[in-house]
């Protein structure tokens, strides 16, 4: 009981920033910052709930010996630990990078407390050249694409970070074109206008072109559509729709 209460008082942390706080600033590092900095602490509990997916998502990347990975807007870096220890050992390189500070210490904590030898921080934006050593054979995206307002221009550094032939994931909220684009899961109207008024509250930016400019530069590897329901919302009538991609840049 005593876990009980203790998770939902964390819980009620996060929805205060969720539906109160709200992320102000004059640039996007700010806005982040001003929106985390108060949750980061309690986020992996509420996000276990609201980010479904990402088992799937860290599943269908399966690591390779010597390879080299980024989490691009690691968060609390968490998505590492969803991946088999004797997995993650085996890579050479797993660059966790984010752009908010808050979250990047709790990831640097969590590095710590596990003791991976392979795993590192940078903070870098997006949307910027990101500065690495060397060409990588990973690149995911784990609920981060939505929160960059120009995340065509993420994708682009993505592409370029990658090696030919390597992989890169998302998994996220997204919105899909009238008509679907490729005969894609058909949304109602009030599902495509609901949820990005909602998250737009949050600066998290749904488009409808993530999935066609995804599958554009990238050979679909796998992509799983569904709709779940929002975490403290049992009686919410819509569900939240959200995708998984694999995608492999041409050799």
């Amino acid at each position: 009981m005593t876990r009980f209460f203790t998770n939902f008082y964390r819980d009620l942390k996060v929805l205060y920033s969720l539906a109160i706080k709200r992320g102000r600033g004059a640039t996007a590092e700010e806005r982040l910052e001003s929106f985390y900095s108060g949750q980061a602490e309690e986020y992996d509990h509420f996000r276990r709930q609201l980010l479904t997916g990402r088992e799937e998502l860290m599943s269908s990347l399966a690591p390779e010996p010597g390879a080299v990975w980024v989490d691009m807007g690691c968060g609390t870096g968490s998505n590492l630990e969803l991946l088999p220890k004797e997995g993650l050992a085996q890579l050479q390189r797993a660059y966790m990078i984010d752009l908010t500070e808050s979250m990047l210490k709790v990831a640097e904590a969590r590095i710590s407390r596990n003791g991976w030898q392979n795993v590192t921080t940078r903070r870098a934006d997006a949307t910027e050249p990101w500065g690495l050593e060397e060409p990588v054979d990973v690149v995911f995206f784990s609920y981060s694409l939505s929160m960059i307002p120009d995340w065509f221009a993420a994708l682009d550094r993505a592409y370029e970070a990658l090696k030919p032939g390597g992989l890169i994931g998302v998994v996220d909220f997204y919105i899909a074109r009238k008509p679907p684009y490729n005969i894609r899961s058909k949304q109602s109207f009030s599902t495509r206008w609901l949820w990005p008024l909602w998250f737009s509250f949050d600066n998290v930016f749904l488009s409808s072109d993530v999935l066609p400019y995804l599958e554009r530069k990238f050979t679909e590897v796998k992509l799983i559509e569904r709709a779940d329901r929002m975490p403290y919302c049992p009686f919410f009538w819509k569900k939240t729709p959200r995708f998984v991609f694999i995608g492999r840049k041409s050799s």
